[in-house]
């Protein structure tokens, strides 16, 4: 076995046997391409390549390998490396240089082999393998071997490497098309935001305006009653006095009930508020009555109360008789007489 078989950059070991050299040929095959109507590289769009400009092109491999980075440059012209014309033999020369730092400039990478074979296709095409950072086994000529051995590098940190070498050579011109692998977020396929009842959806009323309010319109209510019981004739004002009392004790009896609907409704709120309770509950029931409805069940209870004492009012002024004569009621009805109040007091003193 030849010497380098011992060296550490071999891929391989254990027994092994060199295949016996096969005679020339008297004349050798074409290569893939010779024919540029035929030629792969030349039927191919610039959609393959990361990178393109006016007069050269630089691809990769279909997949990721083992080496961080695999890299092939191409000129546009079908042309061999012999066959360049000195504008593109100079150009080879700054785009050799100018691709080997890029692809040196990825992390983890420590070399750049260059190599041009030939043998496959009549397409200049120059190759440029990355060697990893502190990979010492994988030095020397074997690199490329080692590309089909080594585990593959993963798809998003391949694609990465192929869209900061595209970036680099477009800083200097041409036209990058790599790009970097998309971000795959994951999230939940239905969203629940809890709702929470707002502090600030109903005003909480002065429950003491309106007990002070409901017992003056009481105490008013009773007194155009009392007066009109003046004018009236004696039962009928004795009766719309008493509807007149009726009407002021309801009054603040309704006052009373709005005070505590409104207590207890602001009692229930406050809890709401403290507990954080949602507008739904769990087992997806209604909550319990609002503020709001509170208010409007004890507004409706008031205007049944009064309306009931409106009409008990009437019916009363309406069936008592107009022609009885109303009797005087000496302790408090004043005499107009100066002489009936002496004789009024005299009696009283005596």
């Amino acid at each position: 076995m030849p010497d380098f078989t011992r060296w550490p950059s071999f891929p391989f070991e254990g027994d092994m046997r060199v295949k016996k050299l096969a005679p020339p040929v008297d004349v050798e095959p074409p290569r893939s391409g010779e024919d540029a109507s035929e030629c792969v590289s030349c039927s191919t769009h610039d959609d393959a390549y990361i990178w393109v400009s006016e007069r050269w092109r630089v691809r990769a491999m279909d997949r990721p390998t083992g080496l961080p980075m695999v890299l092939i440059l191409e000129c546009r012209s079908h042309l061999d490396l012999g066959d360049l014309p000195n504008l593109l033999a100079a150009e080879l020369g700054v785009m050799t240089v100018r691709l080997e730092r890029a692809i040196r400039s990825l992390d983890g990478v420590a070399r750049v082999h260059v190599n041009r074979w030939g043998d496959g296709s009549a397409h200049l095409h120059i190759w440029f393998l990355a060697r990893p950072y502190g990979r010492l086994q994988l030095r020397g000529t074997f690199l490329s071997l080692w590309d089909d051995i080594l585990p593959v590098i993963p798809e998003a940190q391949w694609r990465e490497n192929l869209a900061l070498v595209a970036a680099w050579l477009a800083d200097f011109g041409g036209k990058a098309n790599a790009e970097p692998a998309h971000i795959e977020w994951e999230s939940p396929s239905i969203l629940t935001v809890p709702t929470f009842t707002s502090t600030h959806e109903a005003a909480v009323p002065d429950t003491a305006t309106d007990a002070t309010e409901d017992a003056t319109a009481g105490a008013a209510a009773g007194a155009a009653a009392g007066a009109a019981a003046e004018t009236t004739t004696g039962a009928a004002a004795d009766t719309a006095t008493s509807a007149a009392t009726a009407t002021g004790a309801t009054g603040v009896a309704a006052g009373a009930a709005t005070d505590a609907a409104t207590g207890a409704g602001t009692s229930a709120m406050k809890d709401g508020e403290r507990d954080g309770a949602p507008d739904r509950l769990a087992d997806d029931s209604p909550r319990p009555q609002t503020l709001g409805d509170v208010q409007a069940a004890s507004a409706a209870a008031e205007a049944d109360v009064r309306a009931t004492a409106d009409v008990r009012a009437t019916e009363a002024a309406r069936n008592t008789p107009r022609s009885a004569p109303a009797p005087r009621q000496p302790s408090d009805t004043p005499s107009a007489d100066p002489s009936d109040a002496e004789a009024s007091t005299n009696s009283r003193s005596s």
